[in-house]
């Protein structure tokens, strides 16, 4: 779970039209709705079954807020980020397993949150009920384990090159690294506290964390110099993203998980990207950006053949809306990679935002279309 600072958007990115609102109840059948205020997390229920769940998120608070759903120790199930003040978002989970979850709310997308208990009980649900479901999620399995050893092998290199001291070296391997990282983000992210240890921006320490990771090296590389303690910080990513390496291969994944990922990356890219604050010492982002983008649009390519059955026009929206972020990201390379960020003038960025929107609607439908069987 990424500890962030109040992020001030360029524009109002990826906002998802709901229908009408139902009436909750505690279990199956309709929404659970939460009321994420400043000061309190609400929940319409505390107690629901396992299978497929709708959270109707609405902000009723002063400050930019996040959601989880959490295991009770504190898994990531899934999350939605980047809910204004006024704004209502819907988030569809699957539910897998009885046990204690919590739903939680954090306002000013900083600190540890607030928690709101929900028990969940009934059956354990092993397999999609969908065959095309359980097959798209193997499909997407596989890729992420194969991000993931990418990862290791690409991490290890840029760590060589850090602790050999060869600036020039480890500032070229920078980005490739944090490229598989981008692209299975939200797998990677889920597990609690070695993310912010991997990727956490200087941020994190108004948060009580110690400010290590690719961007402590960042800095290190492109601002201070290489610090007396670099090699510990280098040592300590690499072991950090071996566990992650692992971890990420057995993670447990659905259709509703890929979907919410697909969601979580155009909103990672809304929220740290396109604002250039990802990468702000070396001014990488658009390298972020692309891998981002990469990452979502396979989630999308493994749950087409399901979307084409279900929802012809979501695909053929969703097909148009990529097909011009594909061309605006494709306008930003730069021999092998992309341009600096600080290169790219206003009215480039605000089409990639106005792109970036446009998609960020049509994923936004993709949970709804799987939920309904």
């Amino acid at each position: 779970m990424r500890t962030r600072a109040t992020t001030v958007l360029l524009a109002p990115l990826l906002v998802v039209a709901l229908g009408a609102c139902t009436q909750a109840k505690s279990a199956g059948g309709s929404a659970i709705t939460v009321d994420a205020s400043d000061d309190a997390c609400t929940m319409s229920t505390s107690t629901t079954t396992t299978g497929d769940r709708e959270f109707r998120i609405t902000n009723t608070g002063t400050k930019v807020t996040e959601f989880y759903v959490l295991t009770e120790d504190g898994m990531v199930v899934s999350e939605v980020e980047n809910l204004t003040p006024g704004m209502t978002r819907s988030l569809h989970v699957t539910l897998k397993r009885p046990g204690a979850y919590k739903g939680n709310c954090k306002p000013g997308m900083v600190g540890d949150g607030i928690d709101a208990a929900l028990a969940v009980t009934g059956d354990t649900i092993t397999t999609d009920t969908d065959p095309k479901l359980e097959a798209a999620a193997g499909e997407y399995q596989a890729w992420v384990s194969a991000q993931a050893d990418e990862l290791l092998i690409r991490t290890a290199e840029f760590v060589a090159a850090v602790k050999a001291k060869d600036v020039a070296q480890a500032k070229s391997l920078y980005a490739v690294a944090r490229a598989p990282w981008e692209r299975i983000e939200p797998v990677a992210e889920s597990f609690g506290d070695l993310d912010p240890a991997i990727d956490g921006r200087e941020d994190v320490i108004a948060e009580g964390l110690e400010f290590t990771g690719f961007h402590r090296l960042e800095k290190d590389l492109w601002v201070d110099g290489l610090q007396a303690d670099s090699d510990a910080i280098a040592d300590r990513l690499l072991a950090d993203v071996t566990t992650i390496v692992e971890k990420s291969k057995a993670a447990d994944l659905d259709g509703l998980k890929i979907a919410n990922g697909a969601k979580e990356l155009l909103d990672e890219m809304a929220t740290g990207k396109i604002t250039g604050e990802e990468d702000r010492y070396s001014h990488t982002d658009l390298h972020d950006f692309a891998a981002n983008w990469e990452g979502s649009k396979k989630g999308m390519e493994v749950l087409k053949p399901i979307l084409t059955d279900r929802n012809q026009d979501l695909v053929a929206d969703y097909n148009q809306a990529a097909t011009t972020l594909d061309g605006l990201i494709a306008a930003q390379r730069e021999g092998e990679g992309y341009r600096l960020y600080t290169d790219v003038p206003q009215a480039e960025i605000k089409a990639l935002s106005d792109a970036l929107t446009a998609v960020g609607e049509q994923v936004g439908r993709v949970g709804a279309a799987l939920a309904t069987q």
